[in-house]
């Protein structure tokens, strides 16, 4: 009866024109190979998905359910077990009069239907889905799920027990305990899952009675699990091991840095332990130096702003800061900027802590404190290396600082953060650090400040209903002519239902003229910079942002939330 009704989906395919002879041929044959679901053989030979949801629908006459505009909720997930979520590729997405709307992608699956039905005590109504949508709404819906908790529970069962691989090498003679297996594969389904989400930093965190994980993504952060106490102290354990810390000592803070490798990618992981109250205090920084390297314009900057920047990294000789808080995507930009200027007759040497993005044909150099090389200390080898272009990680102290300036007045082309709130600030900034006025105006071509604001989810946004206040507040700063079309984030399940996916930057470009040196000369304050900044065509951040809420790129309250620390200031 099944395999009836099975063969009758790839009638319909054929009838539709959605799938050839051969390859409804080629399918049947695989499905009488492998004892796979139609649908399986025929995504195998190269029908899409999409084909075959639409397939079923149409012979069914069930609703397609688009996960981009549907919301699963949360308390009709938790009536069905993460296993058999994944045994039949289902996911609930909702309870309605009586019934769980389970999303499928074969629906003419009748045993698991008629096993989610008494799992769940309910009538369930099938709706259909492609395979990829259900999987991801089940990792969405589950986090680590059934995975995480037993491992728990292994470890809850055998908290004595001494397994630990033969090549891991933690500081013998501290009497410390070896690691337990369970604890081993739970550091690992933490790493892997954070990679797999492009997390850029593990939190785990010891509260006073568990501990707990949280990511965290496009800048926000989210909490993925909670781990009890009696495996908290062996996770942080495992992961002292990888960065060979001492794993004895938990009474002062410990750095220390290991490699891990999942999902095809190899990531450079920084740790941090930080001793708490409730036990130690773990954060992860995955840096993955294989990132593909973005173009000015794939970080945000818009075509006028990108124009004037591409100028002034093409001058000579000078130096350009870019300046904002830790995380605000500096790093990314100076990459962007230094990889444009990479070419065969350009000797390009940089010092960074650490290399986050490995760049072919540049010579990078990580700081290494330990070796007493610090930026200072390499900055001055660096400049008899006859370089054409220097970029510095960050100016952290007057020293580097006078080095990098002296370094732009004889001839080279230097690029190098600092921390500042907005561009106009990295003047003052460099007056109290102690540098004399002279050598700023003389050596600084222009300040650079951004904030990454997130993303909307393209899959999901959806125009205001009423836009009226957010149109009054752009055209006041931008012009009553800037076409104006404002959106909100939904939330589905591709953007982990946050209505955002991804970050872009929103920045401020100051071109120290001569007006600028003068201020600087005579130690003007940074309101009088940002008023003859302005004056000469400076668009504040804020301004830049309010840009890209007007053509839905983001909202306004990222754009407010990303520039209230300037505007305090």
């Amino acid at each position: 009866m099944v395999r009836q009704q099975r063969k009758r989906i790839g009638e319909v395919l054929t009838d539709m024109g959605l799938v050839t002879e051969e390859q409804l041929t080629r399918a049947l044959e695989r499905q009488q190979r492998t004892g796979e679901r139609l649908g399986r053989a025929l995504v195998a030979v190269g029908v899409s998905e999409d084909r075959i949801a639409q397939a079923l629908s149409q012979q069914l006459s069930l609703p397609i359910v688009d996960f981009r505009h549907v919301e699963i909720d949360p308390s009709a997930a938790v009536t069905l077990p993460e296993a058999l979520a994944r045994k039949y590729s289902v996911i609930p997405i909702r309870r309605e009069n009586g019934k769980l709307i389970l999303a499928m992608s074969d629906p003419l699956d009748v045993v698991a239907i008629d096993d989610v039905s008494i799992a769940t005590g309910l009538i369930v109504s099938p709706v259909v889905t492609t395979e990829t949508e259900v999987i991801a709404a089940i990792e969405m819906s589950y986090g680590m799920g059934e995975h995480a908790k037993g491992l728990l529970d292994e470890i809850a069962a055998r908290p004595t027990a001494v397994v630990e691989e033969e090549d891991e090498e933690p500081a013998t003679g501290l009497g410390v305990e070896k690691i337990d297996a369970p604890v081993i594969r739970l550091a690992d389904l933490i790493l892997s899952r954070g990679m797999r989400d492009h997390a850029s930093d593990i939190h785990i965190e010891p509260m006073e009675t568990e501990g707990r994980v949280r990511y965290r993504i496009d800048g926000e952060l989210q909490t993925v699990m909670a781990v009890p106490r009696s495996a908290y102290v062996p996770l942080v354990a495992r992961f002292k091991v990888l960065a060979r810390m001492n794993v004895a000592e938990r009474r002062t803070p410990q750095d220390g840095a290991f490699q891990s490798t999942a999902h095809g990618r190899s990531v450079d992981v920084r740790m941090s332990v930080l001793p708490a109250i409730h036990g130690e205090r773990v954060v992860l920084r995955l840096l993955d130096k294989a990132d593909a390297i973005l173009s000015l314009e794939q970080i945000g900057m818009g075509p006028t702003l990108r124009q004037h920047f591409e100028h002034l990294i093409r001058l000579p000789w000078g130096i350009i800061l870019v300046s904002g808080p830790t995380g605000s995507g500096k790093t990314t930009t100076l990459v962007s900027s230094i990889s444009m200027l990479n070419t065969m007759d350009q000797n390009i040497i940089t010092v960074e802590d650490p290399v986050e993005y490995q760049i072919p044909g540049i010579n990078q150099m990580a700081v290494n404190a330990r070796a007493g090389l610090t930026f200072a200390n390499a900055l001055r080898s660096i400049v008899r290396q006859d370089p054409d272009i220097i970029m510095i990680g960050e100016i952290r102290d007057v020293e580097t600082a006078e080095i990098a300036m002296h370094a732009s007045l004889t001839g080279h082309l230097v690029f190098s953060t600092i921390h500042t709130n907005d561009a106009p600030s990295i003047m003052t900034r460099l007056l109290d650090m102690g540098i004399e006025p002279f050598l700023i105006g003389s050596s600084l071509a222009a300040g650079l400040a951004q904030r990454l604001v997130r993303v909307l989810c393209p899959e999901c946004k959806r125009p205001v209903a009423d836009a009226t206040a957010a149109e009054t507040e752009i055209r006041k700063f931008l012009g009553s002519d800037v076409p104006v079309h404002v959106h909100e984030p939904v939330g589905c399940v591709r953007c982990r239902y946050t209505g955002y996916a991804g970050r872009t930057g929103i920045f401020e470009l100051l071109v120290v003229n001569e007006n600028i040196r003068t201020l600087i000369l005579r130690r003007a304050s940074a309101s009088e910079i940002l008023q003859a900044a302005r004056g000469a065509g400076m668009r504040p951040m804020r301004e830049d942002g309010l840009l890209k809420v007007a053509t839905g790129i983001t909202t306004m309250e990222e754009v407010l939330r990303a520039t209230r620390v300037a505007d305090v200031e």
